[in-house]
């Protein structure tokens, strides 16, 4: 496929950590270099939720009803799709890349996939469903390039 062509970009990113990458060699020898981290300080729900879950009244008499409680955690996860998005398209109409594989879980890469603009999503020439984001950049190189041969 050579998604990693020179100048490639690569997100690596899961629900609270991202790792913005350039190619800076060709398909067959991957370099991958660090251009921006972008991290999250997002605690599990039982660590950010204050209150218990709020009741309602229903219609009946001394009938009350619990209501679901917001699940911050998956909020900030959210919340953190469309700031990747945004530096995504910030960059992209800067010009910095003309190609992007994007790399993260399957429930990030959908949120992402749906916040990315139009000019990004353009240049978007693989997308692998893993968690990397803790991996060092010579494995990361080295999955990505086999993976892609592979597709």
């Amino acid at each position: 496929m050579g998604g990693l062509t020179k100048g490639t970009w690569v997100l690596v990113a899961d629900g609270q950590k991202a790792l913005f990458l350039r190619n800076d060699m060709d398909a067959q020898d991957p370099h991958l270099v660090v251009i921006r981290i972008e991290e999250q300080d997002n605690p599990a729900d039982r660590g950010q939720a204050t209150d218990r879950p709020g009741r309602m009244y229903d219609g009946g008499p001394g009938q009350r009803s619990a209501l679901a409680e917001t699940d911050f955690h998956q909020l900030a996860k959210e919340r953190f799709a469309d700031d990747l998005a945004e530096i995504l398209y910030k960059q992209a109409h800067r010009g910095a890349f003309d190609r992007l594989v994007i790399v993260a879980p399957p429930p990030v890469l959908g949120d992402l996939r749906g916040k990315l603009h139009k000019e990004v999503a353009s240049r978007v020439v693989a997308e692998l469903d893993k968690t990397l984001t803790n991996h060092p950049l010579d494995k990361i190189e080295a999955m990505l390039k086999d993976e892609l041969e592979k597709a």
